[in-house]
């Protein structure tokens, strides 16, 4: 475990890193790419933001990958054939806005699912919505089953009920924890991070407890640390509204990525993404 490193240390080291920046030519202020783990490009969105505008948000704003979910789930494959290098799709289940709701109870669902990962380019399966009351369902654990058979990501909205009955089923699971989970707090996280290697967490919507004001919070700094190879960013565009403050979102993680050491920043912004997506 590291131990915390002192204001004044950290100052000194930020001062340091922009004078070797400078002196080697490199331009301090050069943002630090981003992939971003959780966004969403549903039909309704289309009205206001066509592929090509989506593609050019992202681009515009550093975003080098994005994992893409949709709502019809072959909504996001627009994307994906307009900018492949870009766009990494994840398999949604809801075709419209009341499934986010009965999902679990769909019997049919996981029959679907399968069929529809038999011929796509999917990266992963989500964001699927739960919580403890439908953590036994025969549905979300059948294609928890799917998931694990074809090594893919689960993106979870969900609390710590269902992460726990979840790695009862399926050990071996690979998730991603939006929104760092129904309670984010840094003790919870470091407790089920420890409990399960394939867990990792996705921080979208989090930077008002991660870094209020704009300055990392001590706990979660020391979490940061302990844990750099865990973490992802997002921005979540769970609304057309969202895509209007995307370069806002972007900006505000970039604030705190840039509080924490080069290599920490670099693995939480973009390559533990990298690896996780990297598909079977």
């Amino acid at each position: 475990m590291r131990t915390h490193i002192p204001s004044f240390l950290k100052k000194r080291s930020v001062l340091l890193a922009a004078l070797m920046c400078l002196l080697s030519g490199r331009s301090a202020a050069a943002p630090q790419p981003l992939f971003d783990t959780h966004v969403h490009y549903n039909a309704a969105f289309t009205s206001r933001y066509s592929a090509e505008q989506i593609i050019a948000t992202l681009t515009r704003n550093g975003v080098t990958r994005a994992a893409v979910t949709s709502q019809p789930p072959r909504q996001v494959l627009r994307l994906h054939a307009a900018a492949p290098g870009l766009i990494v799709p994840l398999l949604g289940v809801y075709t419209t806005p009341a499934d986010k709701q009965t999902w679990t109870q769909d019997t049919g669902l996981p029959a679907r699912v399968e069929r529809m990962l038999q011929d796509g380019p999917w990266r992963g399966i989500g964001e699927l919505h739960l919580f403890a009351g439908q953590r036994q369902s025969p549905v979300f654990l059948r294609i928890v089953e799917l998931a694990d058979r074809r090594g893919l990501p689960l993106l979870l909205h969900c609390d710590p009920a269902v992460i726990d009955s979840l790695y009862e089923h399926s050990p071996e699971a690979r998730v991603v924890w939006a929104h760092a989970g129904a309670y984010p707090y840094p003790a919870l996280l470091r407790d089920y991070l420890d409990r399960y290697p394939q867990l990792s967490v996705d921080l979208s919507m989090r930077a008002a407890r991660i870094a209020p004001d704009g300055e990392l919070a001590p706990d979660w700094e020391q979490l940061l640390w302990e844990y750099p190879q865990r973490f992802m960013v997002g921005v979540d565009t769970f609304s057309a509204a969202r895509w209007s403050k995307y370069g806002e979102a972007a900006s505000r993680i970039r604030r705190w990525l840039a509080q924490l050491p080069e290599d920490v920043a670099a693995r939480i912004a973009y390559r533990n993404a990298a690896r996780i997506f990297a598909g079977p």
